[in-house]
């Protein structure tokens, strides 16, 4: 028998412990994980000495092809492949028009999935796609159970803004949800006080005035509510991008046994505070917004604790000029991160804050394929797919947005020095990005059809 290929001399990280072994691939496939004279011969061999062996990172929360970002599938996932992640989970919302660029009212989740699906053929990684819930209609109901049976398994819904959900619908959807084993996602913020305290605020022309728009207490407020209505029926609650202190502690006060309420917080939020509005203006903004320095301590106890048990990206990108060219309140939402947040969570929490490897893996890799239903992802074991990150932990380097694969022509991180940097990137075991450089043909990735994940205790 003689194998694809066979990467030695590295380190291996899983979620649980790190040790020298070699990593036999075969058909896209992991199928021995030993020493190397142990394996069969192989027709390719890539010499990991000195490097980490990490899964390849399994992003949630990626915005691509939608309308808040100018990725399209080839830029972003380019970008993804260059920083090591291998999955992605887009959003495919309700009624969005991508070719026109319009909101209709009688669009359905199934038309945007399709239009989605129709748009994936150039993707580098591979991508799956939550429907976003975006309008009070009684016909979502009935196309829940296929788009979950399709492999479609967790739906977003949103508290805030003009596509936000009365309590009631939502309540209505967790009792669905409940039934099919799906995941409702929930961006809370409370809608009247972010709409108060936005009118109020317009007076000040400077976007440090954007924080306090849309308060913590906003945010752990609806936090509170939607995570009451999935308890009541006993449906997968997931509270996206979390920011504060104040709803940590609302999903650590519901989360009693670490079943069926869980939650993520992203790279930004575990990098920078509300003071990087004075520097950046518009750039940094994203919602909710960055917070205060003791926010940032609360999410690092969160994720220590497992309140917080995913690490995202919840990349959204847009130009420089787009970004800048509003008021701070007309300002697209959202900064770029795919191609750069692996290293710089890396850097932040495994360099500055003494988290393990394996704290690394389970955060940004394992716990996000087991919550989202992608079995065959997010760890290096005999029958997964060898979707695989040859990391140096040692290596230190600049970040600059010239370096960007996404459309994104700016990085808050501009010019930060990180320690930690991805160095190939292996999709089912085919090199699909090679120190930064994209070396697969846009198309090697595949639509991530998902499982209905279960979920154990953590």
């Amino acid at each position: 028998m003689e194998l694809d290929t066979i990467i030695t001399g590295g380190t291996i990280v899983t979620g649980q412990s790190m040790f020298d072994a070699a990593v036999a691939i075969d058909d896209g496939t992991v199928v021995d994980v030993g020493s190397e004279r142990s394996l069969p011969e192989a027709d390719r061999r890539i010499d990991a000495t000195g490097l980490l062996v990490l899964p390849g990172v399994v992003d949630p929360h990626v915005h691509l092809a939608g309308y808040n970002s100018v990725d399209s599938y080839e830029s972003g996932t380019a970008a993804a492949a260059a920083g090591g992640v291998t999955s992605v989970v887009n959003f495919a919302w309700q009624g969005f028009q991508e070719e026109t660029r319009d909101w209709c009212d009688d669009g359905t989740l199934t038309e945007a999935v399709d239009r989605h699906r129709e748009k994936m053929d150039s993707v580098l990684v591979d991508a799956g796609l939550h429907p976003v819930i975006t309008s009070e209609d009684p016909a979502v109901f009935d196309e829940l159970p296929a788009l979950v049976e399709a492999g479609f398994p967790s739906f977003k819904m949103f508290t805030t803004d003009s596509i936000r959900l009365s309590h009631g619908f939502m309540e209505q959807l967790f009792d669905q949800f409940a039934s099919l084993g799906a995941v409702g996602m929930v961006h809370t913020e409370d809608h009247s006080v972010c709409e108060r305290r936005t009118q109020e605020l317009k007076e000040s022309p400077s976007p440090t005035a954007y924080s306090a728009s849309r308060p913590p207490h906003s945010e752990a407020m609806a936090a509170d509510s939607a995570v009451r209505l999935a308890l009541e029926a006993d449906a997968k609650y997931y509270g996206v991008h979390t920011t504060s202190g104040a709803a940590t502690d609302v999903i650590r006060s519901h989360k009693r046994d670490g079943s069926n309420v869980r939650a993520e917080t992203c790279t930004h939020y575990t990098v920078f505070d509300e003071r990087v509005y004075e520097r950046l203006g518009n750039l940094a903004i994203m919602a909710p917004p960055l917070r205060e320095p003791e926010d940032i301590e609360a999410l690092y106890d969160g994720l220590r604790d497992g309140t917080l048990t995913i690490v995202s990206s919840d990349h959204v990108a847009a130009t420089r000029e787009r970004k800048e060219q509003d008021d701070w309140w007309d300002s697209p939402k959202g900064v770029n991160s795919l191609q750069t947040g692996l290293s710089v969570f890396h850097d932040e929490a495994v360099i500055q804050r003494d988290f393990s490897y394996p704290d690394l893996v389970r955060l940004k890799c394992e716990r996000p394929a087991q919550t989202f239903g992608m079995p065959m992802k997010g760890r290096i074991e005999p029958g997964a797919d060898a979707d695989i990150v040859l990391f140096d932990p040692d290596e230190t380097y600049s970040v600059s947005a010239a370096e960007n694969h996404s459309k994104a022509d700016f990085s808050i991180y501009e010019g930060r020095e990180l320690t930690g940097r991805v160095k190939k990137t292996l999709l089912r075991g085919k090199l699909v990005a090679d120190n930064g450089e994209i070396v697969a043909d846009p198309g090697h990735g595949e639509l991530l059809a998902r499982t209905v994940p279960r979920w154990s205790h953590d």
